[in-house]
């Protein structure tokens, strides 16, 4: 297999059949209807999402669609215009700004003649793409083999010829494509069972952080709402911030401090996006689990988008899928980002509107405005649960004593008759740990 593995990738199924990157495309919008957004608006994400690997998108189009199609998702009519538009600019690949069966995927490239590729695809690529760790890469190709695993019929141009004779890899008789999902579910096992071991450290590290007395605040958001710049104002850190969907895909800590809370864990996590594909939210729960695990979720939202209100929809929508929000779930804020790009007027209605809410900071991760306000939102929320309590114990109980500076923040200590009284700022869970271990 060699050392070096080729970049997962939905286009490069035959080894003669890429796209580099500047291949030009035509983007096409199935508006089939109940979509929170508008046509444009689709077109306008889709198009960023074919930028953010090098796609030139020459053309966009949107049909309105009645009812799906089983064969081809549009009418006939309409595959028609797009074949036309694809012949006219010579484009290698058509984008579907919606989800295909294979059937429909195989059924438009006999038509367009031209590669297809959907949504979900398309966002596959991107993330094949942008895999770093040893983490994302194996959670990539899980979710690139569950992908693919139902367009084997299309995938390759040999499946139809039967291998006969003898040996390990298959009886005889058996056909390529048998052969060739036998090894994908094989490989697909192998990639679950990498992915439970990664599941189990994380659950080991978010169990010894547990046991320390820092707080996690994970930040999430739609792709490109500025998660990142914003992780990177807080901490100082030099994360990958560009105006790219999806710049972010690894998951990163740092350390911060904060009014009244010495250490926090801020955790920048992967954006999300309308119609996530549901292979990559199970490739990704390893991940996901820490926004589940986080003492603070800190919700970044791009205010100066014309769909914010509907990209939060989204984000709520596969927050509450994954379990993060709900009776139990930690606390959430709200961070308007990109109130730079904002009017005066757009500005002070929107300062009016976030009075109104509890939860809500309005902020600007490029300049800076609006940060120290965020620090003291997340101080506040970190410790409503603290309250100061005095514990007297006496000078030779060294190991309460250092118990207690490690978990909790004394604010005053004094020494009477024979006694060392600490003033200290703890949760309720943390007295009860205190008192279940030192009386």
């Amino acid at each position: 297999r060699g050392r070096r593995r080729r970049r997962l990738s939905v286009f490069n199924r035959q080894e003669d059949d890429g796209f580099a990157r500047g291949a030009k495309a035509v983007l096409a919008y199935p508006d089939i209807g109940g979509s929170n957004r508008n046509a444009e608006a689709r077109l306008d994400e889709a198009a960023g999402l074919a930028e953010a690997i090098g796609i030139a998108v020459a053309d966009r189009l949107a049909f309105r669609i009645r009812g799906a199609r089983p064969a081809t998702l549009f009418g006939s009519g309409q595959v028609d215009d797009l074949a036309a538009r694809v012949a006219a600019i010579d484009a290698e690949l058509v984008i579907i700004d919606g989800a295909l069966t294979p059937v429909q995927q195989r059924n438009l490239e006999r038509a367009i003649k031209a590669k297809v590729i959907d949504r979900t695809g398309l966002i596959l690529e991107i993330f094949g793409e942008r895999a770093a760790t040893a983490e994302g890469r194996l959670q990539v190709e899980l979710a690139h083999l569950d992908y693919q695993a139902g367009r084997l019929v299309r995938s390759w141009t040999h499946l139809e010829r039967q291998r006969g004779g003898f040996g390990f890899l298959g009886g005889p008789g058996e056909t390529q494509i048998e052969a060739d999902r036998r090894l994908i579910r094989d490989r697909m096992a192998k990639l679950r069972r990498e992915l439970e071991q990664v599941r189990r450290t994380r659950g080991l590290h978010r169990d010894r952080r547990k046991k320390a007395p820092w707080p996690v605040i994970a930040l999430v958001g739609y792709t490109n709402a500025g998660k990142s710049t914003l992780f990177n104002r807080m901490t100082g850190a030099t994360v990958m911030a560009e105006d790219l969907l999806f710049a972010t895909l690894d998951p990163t800590m740092r350390q911060i401090s904060l009014p009244g809370v010495d250490k926090a864990i801020l955790s920048d996590t992967v954006g999300f996006v309308s119609d996530l594909p549901t292979q990559l939210v199970a490739a990704f729960r390893a991940t996901l689990e820490e926004v589940n695990a986080a003492d603070l979720v800190v919700h970044v939202r791009d205010i100066s988008h014309p769909d914010t209100d509907a990209q939060c929809e989204d984000v709520e929508q596969v927050l509450t899928d994954i379990g993060a929000r709900g009776i139990d779930s930690a606390p959430m804020i709200e961070v308007w980002n990109k109130i730079d790009r904002l009017t005066e007027e757009e500005r002070a209605v929107l300062a009016q509107e976030a009075a109104r809410k509890e939860n809500v900071v309005l902020a600007s991760a490029v300049t800076g405005e609006g940060i120290d306000a965020l620090a003291e939102a997340c101080s506040s929320r970190l410790t409503s649960a603290y309250r100061i309590r005095q514990i007297s114990l006496d000078p030779g109980q060294g190991a309460a004593i250092a118990w207690v500076h490690a978990n909790g923040r004394v604010i005053d200590q004094k020494s009477g008759a024979g006694k060392l009284i600490l003033s200290v700022r703890l949760s309720d869970e943390d007295y009860g740990r205190f008192q279940s271990r030192f009386g």
